[in-house]
């Protein structure tokens, strides 16, 4: 991964924990650099990005002072959270809290799939399709 693909990464990241950026500016941004996935773990407090041949960064990503993740999955709870976040009623930060409030312990972003896999402690899973995809 070369310094331009980092940096850019990073600068999601810092803008994203600072709910100055929107998941879709983000996901347009990782496109652009060829990034095809990036997994978020609640529990790691990380988020590890992938290019399509295998290389990967890894980013902290601390969402500071947070519940525990909720023990049960709630995927209506995850659903909601992501309604809001597109209709931009919500942030990442408050996003997290959200998902985590609803047992989500992390997620996984597959841009060249347009979705995402939200997934609880015990493998339950709600898949969701980027706006405007089936």
């Amino acid at each position: 991964m070369n310094d331009t693909q980092q940096a850019v990464i990073r600068e999601c990241v810092a803008a994203s924990l600072a709910g100055t950026i929107s998941f879709g500016e983000v996901v347009g941004r990782l496109m652009q650099i060829g990034v095809e996935r990036y997994h978020a773990d609640y529990s790691r407090q990380e988020n590890t990005f992938y290019l399509p041949d295998g290389d990967s960064l890894v980013v902290s990503i601390a969402h500071g002072e947070q519940p525990a993740i909720a023990e049960a999955f709630a995927p209506q709870a995850v659903e909601a959270a992501i309604r809001k976040a597109q209709r931009g009623e919500i942030m990442y930060p408050k996003f997290v809290r959200l998902t985590t409030a609803a047992g989500c312990v992390g997620y996984f972003v597959q841009i060249a799939g347009r979705r995402v896999q939200y997934f609880g402690r015990t493998g339950d899973l709600h898949s969701e399709p980027f706006p405007g995809t089936k």
